[in-house]
């Protein structure tokens, strides 16, 4: 049902009529509780350092996690100690928050947060409650600025600096809030934010930012990888569980690669049981798949790492908006 219900957001159909009460109670909702937080009926929690934001209107997956990957290497390089906070959606953990190590799990923090430490080796800490979370990993390290992947909607976390990820294909569906469509705010909310990027295809206002891959790492052995275009000789199996597992599709197909397709479900809690069906041909995932496959990973497993290209405008516009916060 609910993949039915996804499906629909693209569009008008008559589950989105029927559908539409219950989506004006949502964004009425959403709205009043934001001007709450606005107005200070509700309480918001400033953490002692400045918190740069970086989430989306809609739901699926955007590309929001590489964007703060070139985040966290982009401030480190300005010079400063970033830490990242998120959700750890998907983790199985019975306390938070808490910090992501080397040594963690997905199962138990989420495969985005275990993704995040490997690519940026920044101090990580996932949780609900994103204050508390912030302020449980300024205790434990000496970070001046904190990176909030996603949290766009979680106003009881002040934030400093707010950046809006869009799709660029697929944009806002059918323009409708949950549940008849794909947005947790309508489209006015942009007009607040700091900065808007556009993954794929940019409009007036928005500055565009490409994910792409070059190279395919093995998950048996990170030290032995290969470009993508030595798998175009034969064809390989894909599999991906994001938001959007047709990108990585498309990004495949686009290296010259003949591509048998695999999506599962996003966060998917993969097991051996999933790529045991796949023969000797090479497997090629997302790395957030790879999280949770180096356990029962064979040689003919590997994984792409996204890496992450901004258009000029937006480096420039972020590094005057940081330089401005930091100087007071």
């Amino acid at each position: 049902m609910k993949s039915f219900i996804e499906a629909s957001w693209n569009g008008w159909h008559v589950l989105t009529l029927l559908l539409l009460p219950l989506s004006g109670l949502f964004c009425l909702v959403s709205g009043i509780r934001r001007l709450l937080y606005r107005i200070g009926w509700l309480p918001t929690r400033i953490l002692g350092v400045p918190v740069i934001v970086v989430g989306n209107i809609s739901v699926g997956g955007t590309g929001k996690t590489p964007l703060v990957i070139w985040l966290a290497d982009k401030l480190t390089e300005m010079g400063f100690k970033p830490g990242i906070i998120t959700r750890g959606y998907g983790g199985e953990s019975d306390h938070w928050p808490q910090e992501v190590t080397i040594t963690s799990q997905a199962q138990q923090v989420g495969d985005e947060a275990v993704l995040l430490k490997h690519r940026t080796g920044c101090p990580v800490f996932v949780g609900p409650d994103r204050p508390e979370t912030g302020e449980r990993l300024l205790s434990a390290y000496a970070c001046d600025l904190i990176i909030s992947d996603d949290g766009l909607q979680h106003y009881a976390l002040h934030r400093d600096l707010e950046i809006v990820v869009i799709d660029g294909v697929r944009r806002f569906g059918n323009g409708v809030c949950l549940p008849a469509g794909p947005l947790r705010e309508t489209p006015t909310r942009l007009a607040r934010a700091d900065l808007l990027i556009s993954n794929g295809e940019a409009r007036q206002g928005e500055y565009l930012m490409r994910v792409a891959g070059t190279e395919a790492v093995a998950l048996d052995d990170r030290d032995r990888s290969r470009h993508l275009a030595s798998f175009a000789d034969s064809p390989v199996h894909a599999i991906a569980g994001i938001g959007r597992p047709e990108r990585f599709f498309s990004m495949l197909e686009a290296a010259g690669l003949e591509v048998e397709r695999r999506p599962f479900p996003d966060h998917h809690p993969y097991r051996a049981d999933d790529l045991q069906a796949f023969s000797s041909q090479p497997v090629l995932m997302t790395e957030k798949d790879a999280v949770k496959c180096m356990a029962f990973a064979r040689p003919n497993h590997w994984y792409v790492p996204a890496m992450v290209e901004v258009e000029a405008g937006f480096e420039r516009q972020l590094e005057a908006l940081i330089k401005r916060l930091t100087d007071g």
